[in-house]
């Protein structure tokens, strides 16, 4: 009996080295499997990131983006522009409020110097018409 458990132990061991080779392919071909599929992965982003910066490059240098930018710059100028016309003309209405205060200043002392003139000929008139009266004429 003695021999048939060494048999018997020699042929759990050539099972088990069998299920062993079989998980053993197994394994390989599930990271075969697995590695081919990571070969698809890694080529795809490489792919992808490399449409992206083709993208990239064309977007900053398309026809549209320059005129984008042409046309971006030319407001950038008008706004410059613009800006300096408008502190021009703050300048200007700075300028003809100034006058105008003294305008009206001055407008305000004719009317009183023309109220004071009138009065002045009012009684000048007043004294010669007593004047004429008085000496009989």
């Amino acid at each position: 009996m003695a021999a048939m458990k060494e048999d018997r132990g020699e042929l759990d061991l050539t099972r088990r080295i069998e299920e062993l080779e079989k998980s053993l392919s197994i394994a390989l071909e599930i990271n075969d499997k697995f590695q081919r599929e990571n070969k698809k992965l890694t080529d795809r982003v490489r792919d992808a990131e490399g449409e992206t910066s083709i993208v990239k490059g064309i977007g900053i240098n398309s026809p549209e983006m320059r005129a984008m930018q042409k046309s971006v710059k030319e407001k950038d100028e008008l706004i410059k522009t613009l800006r300096q016309r408008i502190n021009e003309l703050m300048a200007i209405n700075k300028s003809h409020q100034n006058l105008m205060g003294r305008q009206i200043q001055e407008n305000e002392e004719l009317k009183t110097d023309n109220k004071k003139l009138a009065k002045q000929i009012d009684d000048y008139f007043h004294v010669r018409m007593t004047n004429t009266r008085n000496s009989g004429m």
